[in-house]
C-alpha cells in the first residue's frame, strides 16, 4: 500500500514493503509500543556497519516496524536528511565495507540547540526509538539525546579500535586487524630482503588492541601501545639485542597513540643501532575493505539485538557480546570504564619475539 509521510511540510510518497514472514511467532513482545524506529551510523566508518544496518532494518520488518534511515550520522539528523528503508533497500550490502548511510562529524550536535533540532526532525517523522551504530563519541551524543528529549536509544558498537567497555569485540576490529596484518606480512618480505628495520604504525589513538593482535600474529620483534608506555631508549635496546641474536631485519608495531609515534621510535632505533629504519603508516586503509566473517556475524547479531532491546523497553544502553552472550551496559560506562589490552596477548607478543 502507499503511505504518505508528512515531514515538515514535504509530502513523500513511499511504497511500503510487506513485513517479513512471521509464521514462527514473535519472540519479543512490543512492550514499548513502537511503530517506527530510526537508524544511523556515526563517527569513523568500520567494516560491518552495513551488516548492522541490514540487521536493524530486517529485524524491524519482522516485527512489523517501519525504519527511518538517517544519512550522515548526527549531522544528517540535525539537517533532517532521512528516508524510509525497507528490507529490499538493504539487500546486497552485508559484504560491503563503509556505510550505506554515510557518516560525518557534527559540530552542531555538540550544542543543546543542535540536538533539539534533531529531536524535532525525529518527532516529525514519528520515530519512537533510535539505533546508533558507532563508538564512544557517538554514544555520548546518543546519551544526551535520550536524556534531553526522552527518546529511546540503543547503541551498537561499531569502531575498529575495539576500545569500548562492555563487549569483547567491536564491529570492524577483526577486519582492521586482518588488513593491517596483510600489510605487515608484505613489509616483512621487503625488510628481510634488504635487511632493514621497519616501524609500522597502526590505528589506535587511545588503545593498543589492533597493535597487540597484529604484532602477535605477525611475529613482530616489538609492540608499543599507549597502555604500556616505555622509554624510546628501551625500545631501541630491544631491537639492538635482536640483532645480536642474529636477526638481520626487524618489525616494530606502534599504535598511533604511543608517545613519540612511529617517527620518534624510528629515530631512536637508528641512533642506537646505526641501521637504516623505514616508517610505514597504514592509516585509513585499515578502515576499508569487505568485512571479515566475524564482523558480519557480530554486526548481524547485535543489530537484531538492538531492535529487540528497544521493543523490550530498554534505552540508554549499548548492546555488546561478552563470552558469546548478549551484554547491555549504560552509555556512560562505554567511556568512563576502561577496556585494557589483553595482557596475555601482549605478554605472548613480547615473549615470542626473541
Amino acid at each position: 500500500m502507499t503511505k504518505a509521510e508528512q515531514t515538515g511540510g514535504a509530502q513523500i510518497e513511499h511504497q511500503m514493503e510487506p513485513a517479513c514472514p512471521a509464521e514462527q511467532g514473535f519472540p519479543v513482545e512490543n512492550l514499548a509500543g513502537l511503530r517506527r524506529i530510526g537508524v544511523l551510523t556515526s563517527g569513523g566508518d568500520a567494516p560491518g556497519m552495513n551488516a548492522a544496518v541490514r540487521a536493524v532494518v530486517r529485524t524491524a520488518s519482522f516485527y512489523g516496524l517501519e525504519v527511518v534511515g538517517i544519512r550522515r550520522g548526527f549531522n544528517g539528523l540535525h539537517d533532517g536528511d532521512m528516508d524510509l528503508l525497507g528490507p529490499r533497500d538493504v539487500a546486497n550490502i552485508i559484504q560491503r565495507g563503509g556505510t550505506r548511510l554515510l557518516t560525518a562529524r557534527s559540530e552542531a550536535w555538540r550544542t543543546p540547540e543542535g540536538r533539539a533540532q534533531g529531536a524535532e526532525h525525529l518527532r516529525r517523522w514519528e520515530v519512537d526509538g533510535l539505533v546508533v551504530i558507532g563508538g564512544d563519541g557517538s554514544f555520548r551524543g546518543a546519551h544526551l539525546l535520550a536524556q534531553e528529549h526522552g527518546l529511546r536509544v540503543i547503541g551498537v558498537p561499531g569502531t575498529i579500535d575495539n576500545d569500548l567497555y562492555g563487549t569483547d569485540y567491536t564491529i570492524g576490529y577483526h577486519t582492521a586487524v586482518e588488513t593491517a596484518l596483510d600489510a605487515v606480512d608484505k613489509l616483512r618480505d621487503t625488510g628481510a630482503s634488504h635487511e632493514r628495520i621497519f616501524v609500522i604504525e597502526v590505528m589506535g589513538r587511545h588503545a593498543g588492541h589492533i597493535a597487540v593482535e597484529v604484532a602477535l600474529a605477525g611475529g613482530a620483534e616489538e609492540v608499543l601501545v599507549p597502555e604500556r608506555p616505555k622509554a624510546l631508549a628501551e625500545v631501541a635496546e630491544t631491537v639492538r639485542q635482536s640483532q645480536e641474536r642474529g636477526k638481520s631485519s626487524s618489525i616494530v608495531i606502534v599504535a598511533e597513540g604511543f608517545p613519540g609515534g612511529a617517527e620518534g621510535v624510528a629515530r631512536a632505533i637508528t641512533e642506537s643501532t646505526g641501521e637504516e629504519t623505514r616508517v610505514t603508516i597504514l592509516g585509513h586503509i585499515q578502515r576499508g575493505g569487505a568485512p571479515a566473517a566475524h564482523d558480519r556475524v557480530l554486526a548481524s547479531v547485535l543489530g537484531q539485538a538492538a531492535v529487540e532491546a528497544l521493543l523490550a523497553g530498554r534505552s540508554g544502553e549499548m548492546v555488546g557480546e561478552v563470552a558469546q552472550r548478549l551484554n547491555y551496559v549504560p552509555f556512560e560506562e562505554t567511556w568512563t570504564k576502561r577496556k585494557d589490552v589483553a595482557s596475555n596477548k601482549y605478554r605472548s607478543a613480547r615473549l615470542l619475539s626473541c
